[in-house]
Order: structure tokens, then sequence, then C-alpha cells
């Protein structure tokens, strides 16, 4: 398996954070959003094709899962407002 693109891998984080946007909830929304952008800081120092081919499929496995639960959460999301929600 060949190692994704910087441009692959932008567009994973990019979608990554798209998805955590969907979530209704605040602090699901800020903690997916937080964990996306750790994952990626943690993992830029990756040099092994091998290990960066694992680690992207590791992701887009991530991003499925949530794409799913986003939907779901989006069924069964309070009618009310958090205050965070409020004042955005």
């Amino acid at each position: 398996m060949a190692a994704p693109s910087r441009s692959e891998i932008l567009t994973l984080f990019r979608s990554l954070l798209r998805t955590a946007r969907q979530f209704p909830d605040y602090n699901i929304r800020e903690y997916t959003k937080r964990r996306t952008i750790d994952a990626f800081r943690e993992n830029q120092s990756l040099s092994d094709p091998s290990s960066i081919s694992s680690v992207y499929a590791g992701g887009k496995a991530q991003l499925e899962v949530a794409k799913r639960q986003a939907l779901v959460y989006s069924l069964y999301a309070p009618k009310v407002k958090s205050i965070m929600d409020v004042n955005s």
C-alpha cells in the first residue's frame, strides 16, 4: 500500500473537522474537533510510509464512524440549545 499524499492527508483532516461541526451537542462537537487536531499533531513526525499508511487508514475508518455518529446524534438531538450554542 502506497503512502497517501499530503493533499490526501489534508483532505482527511478537513473532512474530520467538517464532520465534527455536524454534531448538534457542543461538548461532543468540541471533543471531536480537539481529538482530530491532537491526533494529527501526534502523527505529524511519522516518516515511515507503512506507518503513515496505517495511521491514514485508521483515520479514514474514524471518519466513517464520526459520520455515522453525527447522523445518529442529529436524530436524537435535544430541542433546547446549549448555552454554548446560543452565543455562537
